[in-house]
């Protein structure tokens, strides 16, 4: 795991060049504490840099920028390649190669490049990365992004009178440290934040830098100018092909099939020569990844896990129940609301662009503690997006029908009715009665419930769901929202069944966006590299061709991965209704953290800075602070906006 900037294009002289990469490279040391280079092409203007996490081959022979063995091709690398060992094998069979100076994953990348191609070597890779790699011969750079979007790459074009500079790395704030980087804020995707709390791609927070899309790679060509993108792999083709050739073996052997997959997927990513555990939840996807971990372990598999002394935010309980059972080294911590708040003056540091889902904090502050331990971390993530985990696949597939019935004018006058009641009086409300009720915060999902009432299409409910603002642009001045993936794609997926299309939205827009982007930026921040097994391009293919009924099984979630961890931990020790990852926001907003938040959007203020409209952003924040609407989704990206911008 690393980080790596780089440029095309002189500025001033090449030593000046290889000053500014340095300070660029260093702007993510983060990324890689334990070795750092730097390469230019003396014949071209080309200049690259790199941060070392020393994970796989901690010798020299790791080193990078890496040259080829034929001295083509130049290589810095962020990510790991699990399948690494078995192209070796390949490429000894088909060359007769029988020595190399190390045991890297990116040596082997080099050797597979010069062998089948770049194209070719990223189809043949299993893995989560990152690539830049510089063609001599020809004077192109191209840049790859693994398949799923686990590792961030972003990349642009900036100019000085009339010459361009192309830049590119791992992460933004590298990017800004070019002195002709002009740092112009993108007022529509200020908008595209404030609707889902992340960026989506190809956008990013500045105009003219953009993000690579996942499974995709492009050729930059200095002297035509020219940017060819290309899909290596495509999520949604290879979901829509998966949907049409559906596995017809009984469930017992799927079952056993993906459990043997996932065996596999978790043995190739357990591969490191540092210390190694896992994020341990409590809940079905963390702990099904830690009992294949400890299946295949001769030793306790070490399991971090922080914990909050409210009751309702609190997994660690239902954790440490499952480290027990199956015999792994846990350590728990549990965190203080101040320590948690002590958390956000890093956030604008750390995600390099506003982002402002508030399991961030969280999930730096166990990335902290597994980092007091070990070097790499398994997780459980993207297990909701490809077998059917989220409520709001079970709304859809409980409510929507009934819903559609309802005449439209109806649904309306109870969604006002229900969005008149503050949440606070519908839980206090709620409590009275004499039910077990199994979620947290009903009042907001009351709210929530009242916003899905007054849509038309299933399509329109999905999207109303995963906006945290449904009407950004009366917040932002002269911002127009931009089309992303959402909009783009929905047409053809209307063969899918309405939660299969649910969930491939989810997994090309959310999960990359949102999820992967937190862990990344949190764990990445304290130099700990995170793993994540379901995202083995091998498991999402074979979730794809599963019946649905396999994953929602008579309003039971994640069916088959439910039927594999009974053979690990016992079903009372995960039985639970699903509770998130997160921390009470909209309580602190209003105690603890009110004169931050209000200082930072100050009528004042926010009117010289001319980003926010400074009447909708103040009406917001006196319906949250008086309780009558919880709108801490929306305050909390314009506040890491804020936030943000007094970092930048």
């Amino acid at each position: 795991m690393c980080g790596f900037a780089g440029s095309i294009g002189i500025v001033n002289s090449p030593k000046d060049t290889i000053k500014i990469v340095s300070e660029m490279n260093d702007a993510i040391m983060h990324r890689g504490p334990d070795d750092f280079g730097y390469w230019h092409d003396s014949s071209q203007e080309f200049f690259v840099g790199h941060r070392r996490l020393s994970i796989i081959d901690t010798s020299s022979a790791g080193h990078q920028p890496m040259s080829s063995s034929n001295n083509r091709f130049v290589i810095v690398f962020n990510g790991e390649i699990y399948n690494h060992n078995y192209l070796r094998r390949e490429i000894e069979q088909e060359t007769n190669k029988c020595s190399w100076i190390g045991h890297s994953d990116t040596e082997t990348l080099l050797e597979a490049i010069q062998l089948w191609g770049f194209e070719n070597t990223l189809k043949k890779s299993i893995g989560m990365f990152a690539i830049a790699l510089w063609d001599k011969k020809y004077s192109k750079l191209y840049l790859a992004r693994d398949r799923m979007g686990e590792k961030p790459l972003y990349y642009g074009w900036v100019k000085k009178n009339s010459k361009k500079f192309f830049l590119f790395s791992s992460e933004l704030k590298a990017i800004t440290k070019h002195p002709f980087m002009e740092k112009k804020i993108d007022r529509d995707s200020l908008c595209l934040l404030l609707r889902h709390n992340y960026i989506p791609d190809p956008y990013s927070i500045y105009k003219n830098i953009f993000k690579l899309r996942p499974g995709s790679f492009t050729c930059v060509s200095y002297k035509s100018g020219k940017v060819i993108e290309k899909n290596y792999w495509d999520s949604i083709e290879t979901a829509i092909k998966g949907t049409r050739n559906k596995f017809i073996e009984k469930p017992l052997q799927l079952t056993e099939k993906l459990e043997n997959l996932l065996k596999d997927s978790v043995g190739l990513q357990m591969e490191s020569d540092v210390p190694l555990g896992a994020f341990l939840s409590g809940g079905i996807d963390s702990s099904l990844i830690v009992s294949l971990m400890q299946d295949q372990s001769s030793k306790p598999v070490k399991t971090f896990t922080i914990g909050f002394n409210e009751d309702e935010y609190n997994e660690a309980v239902y954790a440490k129940k499952v480290a027990e059972h199956l015999g792994t080294s846990h350590t728990e911590l549990y965190i203080t609301p101040q320590e948690a708040i002590d958390v956000i003056p890093k956030l604008p540091y750390l995600y390099c662009e506003p982002f402002s889902d508030s399991s961030q904090i969280p999930t730096f502050l166990v990335s902290s503690l597994a980092r007091n331990n070990v070097t790499v971390s398994l997780s459980g993530d993207a297990g909701d997006e490809l077998f059917s985990g989220y409520n709001r696949y079970l709304i859809t597939n409980n409510l929507w029908n009934k819903l559609s019935y309802v005449p439209r004018p109806i649904k309306g006058f109870i969604s006002k009715i229900i969005k008149k009641i503050p949440p606070e009086k519908i839980d206090k409300s709620l409590r009275m009665i004499p039910i077990n009720f199994k979620y947290k915060n009903l009042g907001d999902k009351f709210h929530k419930g009242g916003d899905a009432l007054s849509t038309n299409s299933i399509d329109e409910l999905y999207l109303r769901l995963v906006s945290q603002e449904s009407n950004p642009e009366r917040f932002v001045i002269d911002g127009k929202e931009p089309s992303t993936e959402i909009n783009n794609v929905r047409g053809s997926l209307s063969k899918l069944q309405d939660i299969e299309r649910m969930m491939l939205l989810d997994s090309i827009t959310y999960l990359p966006g949102d999820i992967l982007t937190k862990v990344d930026r949190a764990s990445m921040g304290v130099s700990l590299e995170s793993r994540v097994p379901f995202l083995d391009h091998r498991v999402y293919e074979f979730a794809w061709r599963l019946p649905l009924e396999m994953k929602i099984n008579k309003g039971v979630t994640k069916w088959i991965l439910r039927e594999i961890l009974k053979k690990y931990v016992p079903e009372n020790l995960i039985e639970r209704p699903k509770m998130g990852f997160g921390v009470p926001l909209h309580d602190w907003i209003r105690g603890p953290l009110r004169d931050w938040a209000e200082n930072l959007i100050d009528k004042k203020r926010l009117d010289e800075e001319g980003y926010f409209n400074s009447a909708e952003v103040r009406k917001v924040w006196e319906d949250h602070i008086s309780g009558k609407q919880n709108k801490i989704s929306v305050l909390w990206s314009i506040l890491m906006f804020q936030a943000w911008l007094d970092t930048n």
